[in-house]
């Protein structure tokens, strides 16, 4: 076998990391197809495309810049690269089950795997407790990629000097990762208008997934010392904060061809997002009745108009929650960014985990070197199971 050379993983992370998923997943596949062919073509076939065949790689590149800037190479890579793979496949379990729970039928501009498989078999009409076969189906499949996702990472970390360590924030990662979203949906159930609450699921759900738990892991397969562990951590809470803030308006306001889901599904399905709670906060303060008698009629609401909908995206603009929301975007992008400069990686590690969280941000990437630090500042944010103690 081929010795993995880092400096050529760093050319293109999200090619290296795709390349190990193909080849982890051929094995996967090869088992599933012994165990049955109608499973293998119908469900393990599904997760395999979906892990495959679009994403941005994000989390994966935070872990190995991490990695990189914490000193980390070519010992270390195979590993990293293993563990990368392995929160490609959790990403996946995520995304398939979130999209039976909302009800969502557009993934990344395709059917849902739920969608998918009810057509396939003609089933969508057909109800049953647990929802169609499709969702039924979906939600075994979502199991199978976190079944895959353990196994990766389990064997990508056995025998390192970190593994451990690594085990303990993969652990801590998943727990937190499903409290978010039973936290989104027990906020749509419940109808929850919290600003606090709203963060606090954006920051379980979202962040520290997103963001802190791969920097925190490419930092531990490295050997990082607790200090890089505690920046680092800082700036996945900040950036990720921001990340799932900019999607939140992306999602309301941004093009059905780039965020691959329909205008105004977060609204319908009353989504209880910072974006929304904030407009709610502002029509209290400015005594905007009319503002907020539309959000009860609208937000929540499956069925409601287009029309309608519309009017409540020109309410999240002239109330100013729009702009309060992407405000606090830049303030917390800048946040992490600072957190990473001042993390002591290696200079390059530095300007691209900058320019990644910029991106990811809707920032865009810094002009020229790594960016200036500005001042960090603590957080209120809400101190979770395994991060911030």
């Amino acid at each position: 076998m081929r010795v993995l050379d880092p400096f050529d993983v760093d050319q293109n992370v999200p090619a290296a990391v795709g390349e190990r998923l193909g080849r982890m997943l051929e094995r996967r596949l090869e088992e599933a197809e012994a165990t049955d062919p109608v499973f293998a073509a119908d469900v393990a076939g599904r997760v395999a495309r979906f892990a495959l065949d679009g994403g941005r790689r994000l989390r994966s590149s935070f872990l190995w810049w991490a990695m990189r800037g914490c000193g980390g190479g070519a010992r270390e890579a195979p590993g990293a690269l293993g563990v990368a793979a392995a929160l490609e496949l959790i990403q996946t379990c995520a995304l398939i089950h979130d999209d039976v729970m909302d009800g969502s039928t557009r993934r990344r501009g395709r059917p849902a795997l739920h969608v998918d498989i009810d057509r396939q078999y003609e089933t969508a009409g057909r109800t049953s407790p647990c929802g169609t076969f499709g969702g039924a189906a979906a939600v075994l499949a979502g199991d199978l990629a976190l079944a895959w996702a353990d196994d990766a990472f389990a064997e990508s970390v056995r025998g390192a000097p970190a593994e451990r360590r690594a085990a303990d924030v993969w652990r801590v990662m998943r727990t937190e990762m499903v409290a978010g979203q039973y936290l989104d949906l027990h906020g749509q159930a419940t109808h929850a208008t919290s600003t606090t609450r709203a963060l606090r699921t954006a920051v379980l759900k979202t962040a520290l997934y997103t963001v802190g738990h791969p920097l925190t892991l490419g930092a531990v397969l490295a050997g990082a010392p607790e200090r890089t562990l505690r920046r680092l951590r800082a700036a996945g809470r900040a950036a990720g904060l921001a990340f799932q803030l900019h999607d939140d308006v992306q999602g309301a306001f941004g093009d059905p061809e780039a965020t691959g889901k329909p205008v105004g599904e977060d609204i319908r399905e009353g989504k209880a997002s910072y974006l929304m709670a904030v407009a709610r906060d502002l029509c209290v303060r400015d005594r905007n009745h009319a503002g907020l008698r539309l959000l009860d009629e609208v937000v929540g609401v499956p069925g409601a108009r287009a029309e309608d909908v519309d009017r409540v995206l020109d309410l999240l603009d002239t109330c100013g929650a729009r702009e309060s929301v992407s405000r606090c975007v830049e303030e917390l992008c800048a946040r992490g960014v600072a957190a990473v400069a001042g993390a002591g990686l290696s200079r390059e590690a530095a300007h691209r985990l900058g320019d990644l969280l910029r991106a990811a941000c809707g920032q865009g990437p810094a002009a020229g070197g790594p960016a200036v630090p500005v001042a960090a500042r603590e957080t209120a944010d809400p101190l979770l199971i395994g991060e911030a103690r």
